[in-house]
């Protein structure tokens, strides 16, 4: 069979071919980041051979070292690869575009006919669902993150500050330091991912963005600028894992701005989970509830902009990341507070989603599945939306 668009590593591909593929990828592209990279490794690695297998593993390990959505960002890498700067805006554009178009949508039907009896019987089905899929990445990704003692109390110390209140980025920034004295301190530490150092550096730079976007995130009226500016912050200091991302809009929008309700917030991470692309079109979603389609635009381009520069200025700081023992141990730490965060808003969309006796059902139906086979996500969530429907419909 002759391979589409074959044309070998080190050669560049026209813009159109770039744009195609991602706006095939970002299409079809269910069941969150694994599947996303799984299918560019397909198509970019096998068929097309646009990049031999150690480079698209060299592209996937760089998107590790930074924040944001990383297979969005490794459709970045390749773009730039491909097709130098045009390409990078190429491809992370068609990659993002077909699911905030999807998102947008459905945003705009949740608006117009949410409160229609069969749309609240499938969202009352989905988000059990969701509970259930961010719990089993937690327990999947705290095998690799808690893998020591130490990491493990630091974790353990991240849920008691998260619980008092204390926000979350000084949670991370915190557990960045303490590991990172600790290592200068004892040495490194033993399996220690040296190859992860560049997050914590852009956690850094995001702290900073913080305290110059902060009049924004305390404005008591919406508007597109605050959103704009939460957004970015959002996008600029997000890392560890994609499911993080419901402890920042929690702390954000839920607590500190008042801007959405738990439920509206669950509603978004639904659609989030049930729709292809990027689980950051979340923020695609919450922008069109909170402010229409202008809204819906900015929530994207503010989450996504971080990612677009990242990729852009981190190949050349790469090899020197890599190398720094102490920046890998604070990473380690990020990592493992990133997993107190995920721990503690798992519970408390918990709370507001496991209600009855089907939704609690629902639940550990679908972490079983998710435990004794891999079952798409986006499978189980459609199938949990038919649940909802069926437990409305026998219901009197």
């Amino acid at each position: 069979m002759e391979l589409d668009g074959e044309v070998g590593p080190g050669t560049r591909s026209s813009l159109s071919e770039i744009g195609r593929l991602f706006l095939k990828l970002g299409t079809i592209g269910f069941g969150g980041p694994a599947a996303h990279i799984a299918l560019m490794e397909d198509e970019v690695v096998r068929r097309r051979r646009w990049l031999s297998r150690e480079a698209f593993l060299d592209y996937v390990g760089a998107t590790n070292l930074m924040p944001g959505p990383n297979s969005t960002e490794l459709a970045i890498e390749i773009g730039r690869d491909r097709g130098g700067w045009p390409g990078l805006l190429v491809a992370g554009v068609s990659f993002i575009l077909p699911a905030a178009t999807i998102v947008t949508v459905v945003a705009w039907a949740y608006v117009r006919f949410g409160q229609l009896p069969a749309s609240l019987a499938v969202l009352a089905g989905v988000k059990p669902v969701v509970i259930a899929i961010v719990a089993q990445a937690l327990m999947r990704l705290g095998r690799t993150a808690l893998r020591t003692v130490p990491l493990a109390l630091l974790a353990a110390a991240a849920v008691v500050a998260t619980l008092v209140g204390v926000n979350e980025l000084i949670v991370l920034l915190s557990a960045a330091l303490v590991a990172m004295l600790a290592s200068a301190i004892t040495g490194p530490t033993r399996g220690a991912p040296v190859a992860s150092s560049g997050a914590f550096l852009a956690g850094g730079f995001s702290w900073q963005s913080v305290t110059t976007l902060g009049a924004f995130m305390t404005a008591p009226v919406i508007s597109l600028g605050g959103l704009f500016a939460t957004f970015l912050k959002i996008g600029a200091v997000l890392f560890g894992s994609g499911y993080v991302l419901l402890a920042f809009l929690r702390a954000d929008f839920v607590e500190r701005l008042g801007w959405l309700t738990e439920r509206q917030l669950l509603d978004a991470v639904a659609v989030g989970q049930v729709t292809p692309g990027p689980l950051f079109t979340t923020a695609t979603f919450i922008g069109y509830v909170l402010a229409g389609v202008p809204g819906a635009i900015v929530a994207t381009i503010g989450i996504f902009l971080p990612a677009f520069v990242f990729v852009a200025i981190s190949g050349p700081l790469i090899p020197r990341l890599r190398r720094s023992r102490v920046a890998g141990a604070g990473l380690d730490g990020v990592n493992a507070a990133s997993l107190a965060l995920m721990a503690v808003v798992t519970w408390q969309l918990g709370r507001a989603a496991l209600v009855d006796v089907s939704s609690a059902f629902i639940a550990v139906a679908s972490a079983t599945l998710l435990a004794m086979r891999r079952v798409n996500s986006a499978w189980l969530v459609l199938a949990g939306g038919l649940a909802g429907v069926a437990v409305a419909a026998l219901r009197p």
